[in-house]
């Protein structure tokens, strides 16, 4: 049996309670989704901590400042948003342009997607003053795809390709040719889920039939009809941006009245 002495207290002091602790994946999602919300430059330290619950302190001892943060939370949401190549690979079959074509619409569902259209928005606005963002999501997102690809090319195409140069060429050949909605969307045209099929069905045709021609004049023909295609798309397309212009500036001169 214990004895307490006179004078001593043996209870453990009492603790304030703490706030609990973000882990280090959840904390970059939610200041993500904030850099998203806010902007760069609007999203201070203060807002940012404030909003997750943790302390100031906490942000600068894990992060150094709010740039470094912001990479932190573009690395990541890359890693959560970018397509696992074993996805593209199950998609090959023996016939090489539906094999292209069901990787196309990966690809491009992929963009597309709420995380994608998150990510593009976002590293588009801040690429001016931080061009090593996109030079990283490049390399982290694009690049293992363009190998993938090009292995892929070279596999079935052999000769017929060349080189692995030319390979990696023709692989990002076929990334612009299909994933031209992207762009558009980034403009801030809505297109809808016909238009962007359309779009891919017809990048792939191009892109196969500029490659592996039939014969010469059925390779012209087709291409002649492919080519129209394009131009009646991208036709569409340049109507949607025009208008979305014109919105915009019947919209600040009605603001500004």
């Amino acid at each position: 049996m214990s004895v307490k002495e006179p004078g001593i207290d043996l209870a453990p002091p009492l603790r304030s309670p703490r706030r609990p602790s973000l882990k280090k994946d959840e904390l970059l999602e939610k200041a993500f989704e904030i850099f998203v919300e806010q902007g760069f430059e609007r999203a201070s330290v203060d807002f940012i901590s404030t909003s997750l619950g943790v302390a100031k302190r906490t942000l600068y001892l894990r992060y150094g400042d709010k740039e470094s943060l912001f990479r932190a939370a573009i690395e990541r949401a890359i890693e959560v948003w970018i397509l696992p190549i074993e996805r593209l690979r199950e998609a090959e079959c023996d016939d090489l342009k539906e094999t292209l074509l069901a990787i196309g619409r990966l690809l491009v569902g992929n963009v597309l997607s709420p995380a994608g259209l998150r990510l593009l928005q976002l590293t588009n606005a801040v690429s001016g003053q931080m061009p090593e963002i996109g030079a990283h999501n490049v390399h982290q997102g694009i690049n293992p795809t363009i190998a993938f690809l090009a292995e892929l090319l070279s596999r079935r195409l052999g000769p017929q390709l060349g080189c692995s140069v030319e390979a990696e060429e023709a692989a990002l050949a076929f990334l612009n040719l299909v994933t031209g909605p992207a762009n558009l969307v980034a403009w801030g045209v809505r297109l809808d889920a016909q238009f962007v099929d359309r779009y891919v069905q017809s990048g792939v045709r191009l892109f196969v039939e500029g490659l592996v021609p039939a014969s010469a004049d059925a390779n012209v023909e087709n291409v002649t009809q492919e080519n129209q295609r394009l131009k009646v798309l991208l036709a569409e397309a340049m109507l949607q941006i025009d208008t979305l212009r014109q919105e915009r500036v019947i919209n600040a001169s009605s603001s500004s009245s």
